[in-house]
C-alpha cells in the first residue's frame, strides 16, 4: 500500500553492507509481504553504509522498479550510522528496521508495529529469548547471546530480554528525542537506545519471534562483544554522571504511575524494611550454605551478600520508600552497592574475628555470627537508605511531573 494523503505510517529501514548475494531476494520478499499483509501506508528504505560490492547497483535498480522502495547511501560503515541517517530523514509515524537476511519471520512484523501505530507503546522489539520464541542457531551463538543479555540485566537492571535481535520499531517522536543521546554507531546502538529508553520511563513492548540463524553472518563476535562491554561501561558512567537527561525525557515522554505513590510514614518504612530484610536474610542464609562448601567462608559471604544486595535495594526502593519511575534509579542502585560494601566490611570482619578465636568453626557457627553481624549491618543500611540513598528530593518530584511531597506522608 502506498502512502496516502494522510501521510506515511511506517518506514522499514534495511541496513546493508556488501549484501549483493541476498539483497534483491530479501527486498522483494519483504515488499511482497507488505503488499499482502500490511494495511498501513509503508515504505522500505535500503540504507547502504559504505558497501564496496554491487550492493549499490542492485539497490538502485530495486528503488527504480518498486514504487515503495527508496535507496540511501552513506560513505561511512556502521549500522547505527545507517539507522540514524534514515530515521532522521523519515516523515513516517513509526520507524522500524530489520536485518537484510530476514532471519526473523515476517509474520511478527504487524504485531511489532501495531502498538506503536496505536500509541500504546513507545518502542517495540522482537525477542528470541521469550518462552514461545522459536530459534534455530548454533550453541556458541546461543550461549553468547544469553550470556550478554544476562550480563546486561544484572549490571544495568533492565527488564527487556533481548537487546540485539535485528527486529525493532520506534515511534518517530520518541526516536527524535532519544537519538541525540545515543553515542554508539555500531552494533551497540540497539542496546544503548533501549537502556536510555527504559531509564526514561518509556514503554518497551516485546513480542516473541521465530528466528533462524544466518550461516553466512560476517559479524565478528569477539570484537562485537568487546565493543559491547566498553559500551556498557560508558553508558553506566554517563548515567551516574547525569550526562544523559533521562529525567527530562521522563518528564516529557515517560509513562508515569496512574496514581502517584505516597511515601510511607516512618513507622511504615520500619515495618516494610523489616519485611524486606527478613526475606533478604533468608535468601542470604540459603545462598551462604550453598556457596560455603565450594568457595569457603569469606568468598561465600561476599557472593551471598552481593547477590541479595541488588534485589534488596530494588525492593526497598519500591516497597519501603514508595519510589517508582526511572528518576535516579541507576544512581540509587549504585549507592545501594556502596551500602552493600559497608555491610560486607562488617560481616567479613565478624567472620575474621570468629576464625581468629576458633579456626575450626563450623558453617552453622559461622552463619550464627554472620546473622548477628547482619543485624548491625541492617540497622546501618536502614539509616543510609533513608537519609542518603532514598532521601526525599523535591527536584526529583518536579522533574517527574509530580507535585512536591512532604518529607513524610501517611502510610501503611
Amino acid at each position: 500500500m502506498t502512502a496516502s494523503s494522510g501521510g506515511l505510517a511506517l518506514e522499514i529501514v534495511v541496513p546493508v553492507f556488501n549484501e549483493q548475494k541476498v539483497l534483491e531476494n530479501s527486498i522483494r520478499t519483504l515488499e511482497n509481504y507488505l503488499v499482502q499483509e500490511m494495511p498501513a501506508t509503508w515504505q522500505i528504505t535500503i540504507a547502504d553504509n559504505a558497501s564496496t560490492d554491487n550492493t549499490a547497483v542492485i539497490a538502485t535498480r530495486l528503488a527504480a522498479q518498486l514504487p515503495n522502495v527508496v535507496y540511501r547511501r552513506l560513505d561511512v560503515k556502521g549500522r547505527g550510522f545507517a539507522l540514524r541517517d534514515a530515521w532522521g530523514a523519515s516523515t513516517a509515524k513509526v520507524l522500524a528496521y530489520l536485518d537484510v537476511d530476514l532471519s526473523t519471520d515476517l509474520a511478527a512484523l504487524p504485531p511489532l508495529v501495531a502498538p506503536l501505530l496505536s500509541g500504546h507503546s513507545d518502542i517495540s522489539i522482537g525477542t528470541r529469548l521469550g518462552q514461545s520464541s522459536r530459534v534455530s542457531r548454533g550453541p556458541r551463538r546461543e550461549f553468547i547471546s544469553r550470556s550478554y543479555n544476562y550480563l546486561l540485566k544484572r549490571t544495568m537492571q533492565v527488564k527487556f530480554s533481548d537487546a540485539q535481535c535485528g527486529f525493532k520499531a520506534i515511534r518517530a517522536d520518541v526516536a527524535k528525542r532519544l537519538l541525540p543521546h545515543v553515542e554508539d554507531n555500531g552494533w551497540f546502538f540497539d542496546t544503548e537506545l533501549l537502556i536510555i529508553a527504559e531509564r526514561s520511563g518509556l514503554r518497551i513492548h516485546e513480542i516473541p519471534v521465530d528466528w533462524v540463524d544466518d550461516p553466512d553472518s560476517r559479524v565478528n563476535i569477539r570484537q562485537t562483544a568487546l565493543d559491547d562491554l566498553r559500551g556498557l561501561v560508558r553508558v553506566a558512567g554517563s548515567l551516574l554522571k547525569g550526562s544523559i537527561p533521562v529525567q527530562a525525557i521522563y518528564a516529557e515522554l515517560g509513562r508515569r504511575p496512574i496514581i502517584p505513590p505516597g511515601r510511607p510514614s516512618f513507622f511504615g518504612q520500619v515495618l516494610r524494611f523489616g519485611l524486606v530484610g527478613g526475606a533478604s536474610t533468608i535468601a542470604f542464609a540459603l545462598l551462604y550454605l550453598m556457596l560455603q562448601p565450594p568457595f569457603g567462608a569469606q568468598p561465600a559471604n561476599f557472593l551471598a551478600l552481593l547477590l541479595t544486595a541488588v534485589g534488596n535495594t530494588a525492593a526497598n526502593r519500591r516497597f519501603t520508600f514508595g519510589i517508582s519511575g526511572p528518576v535516579r534509579l541507576f544512581t540509587q542502585q549504585f549507592q545501594g552497592l556502596v551500602v552493600f560494601l559497608l555491610a560486607w566490611t562488617i560481616t567479613s570482619s565478624a567472620l575474621g574475628v570468629l576464625h581468629a578465636v576458633n579456626a575450626d568453626a563450623s558453617p552453622s557457627h559461622e552463619l550464627l555470627v554472620l546473622t548477628g553481624a547482619n543485624i548491625l549491618a541492617t540497622l546501618l543500611r536502614f539509616v543510609l537508605l533513608r537519609l542518603w540513598v532514598f532521601r526525599v528530593r523535591r527536584h526529583d518530584d518536579s522533574v517527574a511531573g509530580l507535585a512536591p511531597r512532604p518529607v513524610e506522608e501517611p502510610a501503611l
